[in-house]
Protein backbone atom coordinates (compact mmCIF):
# COMPACT_ATOMS: atom_id res chain seq x y z
CA UNK A 1 0.00 0.00 0.00
CA UNK A 2 1.54 3.31 -0.66
CA UNK A 3 1.86 5.82 2.65
CA UNK A 4 3.09 9.34 3.23
CA UNK A 5 6.97 8.29 2.48
CA UNK A 6 5.24 8.27 -1.32
CA UNK A 7 4.28 11.35 -1.16
CA UNK A 8 7.48 12.57 0.63
CA UNK A 9 9.04 11.65 -2.12
CA UNK A 10 7.24 13.22 -4.84
CA UNK A 11 7.80 16.46 -2.72
CA UNK A 12 11.05 15.86 -2.07
CA UNK A 13 11.87 15.56 -5.99
CA UNK A 14 9.51 18.27 -6.98
CA UNK A 15 10.81 20.85 -5.04
CA UNK A 16 14.08 19.64 -4.15
CA UNK A 17 13.90 20.03 -0.46
CA UNK A 18 13.61 17.82 2.86
CA UNK A 19 10.19 17.62 4.17
CA UNK A 20 10.05 15.61 7.63
CA UNK A 21 7.54 13.59 8.69
CA UNK A 22 4.18 14.63 10.67
CA UNK A 23 4.32 18.54 9.01
CA UNK A 24 1.99 20.73 7.71
CA UNK A 25 2.52 20.22 4.34
CA UNK A 26 2.07 23.26 2.11
CA UNK A 27 2.52 23.21 -1.80
CA UNK A 28 0.80 23.49 -5.27
CA UNK A 29 0.86 20.27 -7.76
CA UNK A 30 -1.45 19.66 -10.42
CA UNK A 31 -2.21 16.15 -9.21
CA UNK A 32 -2.02 14.43 -5.57
CA UNK A 33 -0.89 11.45 -6.28
CA UNK A 34 -0.53 7.89 -5.44
CA UNK A 35 -4.24 5.99 -4.44
CA UNK A 36 -4.39 4.85 -0.92
CA UNK A 37 -2.29 7.78 0.71
CA UNK A 38 -2.33 8.32 4.27
CA UNK A 39 -1.00 11.26 5.52
CA UNK A 40 -0.04 11.34 9.24
CA UNK A 41 -0.35 15.55 9.41
CA UNK A 42 -2.21 18.27 7.37
CA UNK A 43 -2.31 19.10 3.65
CA UNK A 44 -3.38 22.10 2.50
CA UNK A 45 -3.45 23.25 -0.89
CA UNK A 46 -5.10 26.88 -0.62
CA UNK A 47 -5.72 28.03 -4.38
CA UNK A 48 -3.86 25.18 -6.08
CA UNK A 49 -4.87 23.85 -9.43
CA UNK A 50 -5.72 20.67 -8.19
CA UNK A 51 -8.81 19.19 -9.23
CA UNK A 52 -9.85 15.60 -7.66
CA UNK A 53 -7.79 13.57 -4.88
CA UNK A 54 -6.60 10.35 -5.08
CA UNK A 55 -9.02 7.20 -3.74
CA UNK A 56 -8.68 5.68 -0.52
CA UNK A 57 -6.94 8.86 1.22
CA UNK A 58 -6.72 9.14 4.87
CA UNK A 59 -5.99 12.52 6.77
CA UNK A 60 -4.95 12.03 10.33
CA UNK A 61 -4.87 15.64 10.42
CA UNK A 62 -6.97 18.70 8.64
CA UNK A 63 -7.32 18.97 4.59
CA UNK A 64 -7.50 22.89 3.44
CA UNK A 65 -8.82 23.12 0.09
CA UNK A 66 -10.13 26.49 0.10
CA UNK A 67 -10.03 28.55 -3.35
CA UNK A 68 -8.70 25.54 -5.16
CA UNK A 69 -10.07 24.22 -8.03
CA UNK A 70 -10.93 21.00 -6.62
CA UNK A 71 -14.55 19.71 -8.56
CA UNK A 72 -15.13 16.03 -6.52
CA UNK A 73 -13.53 14.37 -3.73
CA UNK A 74 -13.34 10.98 -3.24
CA UNK A 75 -15.65 8.00 -2.11
CA UNK A 76 -15.59 7.34 1.88
CA UNK A 77 -12.62 9.95 2.07
CA UNK A 78 -11.63 9.98 5.93
CA UNK A 79 -10.25 13.39 7.40
CA UNK A 80 -9.38 13.65 11.46
CA UNK A 81 -9.37 17.00 11.56
CA UNK A 82 -11.48 19.41 9.58
CA UNK A 83 -12.36 20.22 5.91
CA UNK A 84 -12.07 23.47 4.24
CA UNK A 85 -13.81 23.38 1.16
CA UNK A 86 -15.13 27.14 1.43
CA UNK A 87 -15.19 29.07 -2.81
CA UNK A 88 -14.65 25.56 -4.47
CA UNK A 89 -16.44 24.80 -7.52
CA UNK A 90 -17.29 21.66 -5.63
CA UNK A 91 -21.64 20.85 -6.00
CA UNK A 92 -21.46 17.36 -3.83
CA UNK A 93 -19.29 14.99 -1.41
CA UNK A 94 -19.25 11.56 -1.72
CA UNK A 95 -20.73 8.94 0.11
CA UNK A 96 -19.08 7.94 3.20
CA UNK A 97 -17.43 10.68 3.95
CA UNK A 98 -16.05 11.01 7.48
CA UNK A 99 -15.01 14.58 9.27
CA UNK A 100 -13.86 14.82 12.73
CA UNK A 101 -13.96 18.56 12.64
CA UNK A 102 -16.02 21.40 10.83
CA UNK A 103 -16.60 20.82 7.43
CA UNK A 104 -16.79 24.49 5.66
CA UNK A 105 -18.96 24.79 2.03
CA UNK A 106 -19.27 28.19 2.42
CA UNK A 107 -19.30 30.12 -1.17
CA UNK A 108 -19.64 26.42 -2.94
CA UNK A 109 -21.93 25.26 -5.64
CA UNK A 110 -23.35 22.43 -3.23
CA UNK A 111 -26.87 21.89 -3.76
CA UNK A 112 -27.25 18.35 -1.66
CA UNK A 113 -25.59 15.88 1.04
CA UNK A 114 -25.05 12.62 0.82
CA UNK A 115 -27.03 10.52 3.73
CA UNK A 116 -25.93 9.89 6.80
CA UNK A 117 -23.41 12.51 6.44
CA UNK A 118 -21.54 12.89 10.15
CA UNK A 119 -19.98 15.91 10.82
CA UNK A 120 -17.76 15.92 14.45
CA UNK A 121 -17.74 19.79 14.39
CA UNK A 122 -19.35 22.50 12.90
CA UNK A 123 -21.09 22.59 9.05
CA UNK A 124 -21.17 25.67 7.40
CA UNK A 125 -23.48 26.17 4.18
CA UNK A 126 -23.91 29.80 4.09
CA UNK A 127 -24.53 31.02 0.77
CA UNK A 128 -25.16 27.74 -0.77
CA UNK A 129 -27.55 27.09 -3.18
CA UNK A 130 -28.72 23.85 -0.83
CA UNK A 131 -32.59 23.45 -0.41
CA UNK A 132 -32.42 20.54 2.23
CA UNK A 133 -30.74 18.04 4.48
CA UNK A 134 -30.72 14.67 4.24
CA UNK A 135 -32.10 12.26 6.82
CA UNK A 136 -29.74 10.93 9.59
CA UNK A 137 -27.72 13.97 9.34
CA UNK A 138 -25.28 14.32 12.48
CA UNK A 139 -23.56 17.63 13.27
CA UNK A 140 -21.52 17.46 16.66
CA UNK A 141 -20.95 21.45 16.69
CA UNK A 142 -22.68 24.20 14.95
CA UNK A 143 -25.11 24.23 11.72
CA UNK A 144 -24.78 27.60 9.94
CA UNK A 145 -27.57 27.46 6.95
CA UNK A 146 -27.92 31.39 6.93
CA UNK A 147 -28.36 32.75 3.37
CA UNK A 148 -29.27 29.10 1.59
CA UNK A 149 -32.53 28.29 -0.08
CA UNK A 150 -33.85 25.33 2.43
CA UNK A 151 -37.34 25.31 2.93
CA UNK A 152 -37.17 22.69 5.93
CA UNK A 153 -35.27 20.16 7.82
CA UNK A 154 -35.39 16.73 8.41
CA UNK A 155 -37.27 15.20 11.28
CA UNK A 156 -35.27 14.68 14.59
CA UNK A 157 -32.17 16.78 13.52
CA UNK A 158 -30.10 17.70 16.83
CA UNK A 159 -27.62 19.97 16.61
CA UNK A 160 -24.79 20.20 18.81
CA UNK A 161 -23.96 23.99 18.76
CA UNK A 162 -25.75 26.80 17.38
CA UNK A 163 -28.00 26.78 14.97
CA UNK A 164 -28.68 29.88 12.06
CA UNK A 165 -31.45 29.72 9.57
CA UNK A 166 -31.46 33.40 9.41
CA UNK A 167 -32.30 34.69 6.02
CA UNK A 168 -33.45 31.68 4.57
CA UNK A 169 -37.44 30.49 3.76
CA UNK A 170 -37.66 28.20 5.81
CA UNK A 171 -41.32 27.42 7.11
CA UNK A 172 -41.40 25.17 9.71
CA UNK A 173 -39.23 23.18 12.34
CA UNK A 174 -39.35 19.41 12.28
CA UNK A 175 -39.93 17.39 15.16
CA UNK A 176 -37.87 16.12 17.47
CA UNK A 177 -35.50 19.31 16.83
CA UNK A 178 -32.82 19.39 19.02
CA UNK A 179 -30.48 22.42 19.49
CA UNK A 180 -27.61 22.78 22.52
CA UNK A 181 -26.70 26.17 21.39
CA UNK A 182 -28.56 29.24 20.26
CA UNK A 183 -31.47 29.18 17.48
CA UNK A 184 -31.23 32.16 14.69
CA UNK A 185 -34.56 32.52 13.02
CA UNK A 186 -34.05 36.06 11.98
CA UNK A 187 -35.71 37.46 8.88
CA UNK A 188 -37.47 34.01 7.85
CA UNK A 189 -40.99 33.62 8.20
CA UNK A 190 -40.84 30.89 11.56
CA UNK A 191 -39.59 34.04 13.21
CA UNK A 192 -43.26 35.26 13.67
CA UNK A 193 -44.73 31.44 13.67
CA UNK A 194 -43.55 30.66 17.12
CA UNK A 195 -43.25 32.13 20.25
CA UNK A 196 -40.20 32.65 22.63
CA UNK A 197 -41.39 29.80 24.89
CA UNK A 198 -41.55 27.07 21.85
CA UNK A 199 -38.56 27.52 20.63
CA UNK A 200 -36.77 27.54 23.86
CA UNK A 201 -38.22 23.94 24.36
CA UNK A 202 -35.81 22.99 21.49
CA UNK A 203 -32.73 24.29 22.98
CA UNK A 204 -31.12 21.66 25.13
CA UNK A 205 -28.08 24.00 26.73
CA UNK A 206 -28.45 25.99 29.57
CA UNK A 207 -28.33 29.96 28.23
CA UNK A 208 -28.98 28.56 24.71
CA UNK A 209 -30.02 31.77 23.25
CA UNK A 210 -33.08 32.55 20.55
CA UNK A 211 -32.84 34.71 17.60
CA UNK A 212 -36.09 36.18 15.74
CA UNK A 213 -36.15 39.62 14.11
CA UNK A 214 -35.18 41.39 17.45
CA UNK A 215 -32.79 39.78 20.16
CA UNK A 216 -34.88 38.32 23.04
Amino acid sequence: MANIYNLFKFLEDKEGIKIPLKVKIIYSPDTLTPDDLEVGGNIDLEGTPITSLPDGLKVEGYLYLKGSKITSLPDDLKVGGSLDLEDTPITSLPSGLKVEGYLDLGGTKITSLPDGLEVGGGLDLEGTPITSLPSGLKVGGYLDLQGTKITSLPDGLKVGGNLDLSYTPITSLPDGLKVRGSLDLENTPLSQKYTEPEIRKMIEGKGGEVKKDIYL
